[in-house]
């Protein structure tokens, strides 16, 4: 492999961590709608697992609601089901014909096990940057060893890595800074 395609590879692998880790932090419950939150939420819709998206049109018409609109209204209790039984601890009600999340307020005891959970996200999505890296540059190693690339080529192609690299880290401390920020505001 060629020091560029190795960048290339690297480039890609370090953007799917970061938008696993931004796929993460979005269905985290932050006291205010959000519809990401029920991204995660599978319906038993006549036998077989469909995403809720799929289902019904979800909307956030207040800081504090999420309405979902079914397109099938026959969905709506299995809907509803689906959402009981999801760790989201909402209670849904319907009118029979859209359904209606209220989010409720979030205590301080959990904002600060939001942040908790939020560092960890952080910090796993760290080390699958440096485990990228790391893999790189035993990439380039291993052309060097085989005669692709010259020795220089080698050390420039570890500097760029590693810049790759710490620009990485830096985005994932601005989004963690930003997500805690909005779990602590009330």
């Amino acid at each position: 492999m060629m020091v560029n395609e190795i960048k290339s590879a690297t480039n890609e692998k370090m953007e799917k961590a970061l938008k696993n880790l931004n796929e993460s932090l979005g269905s985290l419950r932050a006291g205010r709608a959000n519809p990401r939150i029920l991204d995660k939420v599978l319906v038993d819709y006549y036998g077989s697992p469909t995403g809720l998206n799929q289902l019904a049109n979800i909307s956030t018409p207040e800081a504090r609601m999420i309405v979902i609109q079914p397109y099938d209204a026959t969905a709506i209790p299995a809907i509803e089901k689906s959402i009981l039984k999801s760790d989201l601890g909402f209670n849904p009600s319907n009118d029979g014909k859209i359904i209606r999340l209220l989010i409720p307020q979030l205590t301080e005891e959990r904002r600060k096990e939001l942040v908790k959970l939020v560092k960890k996200y952080g910090e796993e999505c760290k080390v699958a940057m440096r485990n990228i890296r790391r893999h790189a540059i035993q990439d380039l190693k291993d052309s060097q060893k085989e005669g692709l690339i010259t020795e220089d080529d080698l050390k420039q192609g570890e500097k760029e890595i590693q810049k790759v690299t710490d620009d990485e880290i830096k985005n994932i401390e601005l989004i963690l800074k930003d997500k805690e920020t909005e779990i602590l505001e009330v």
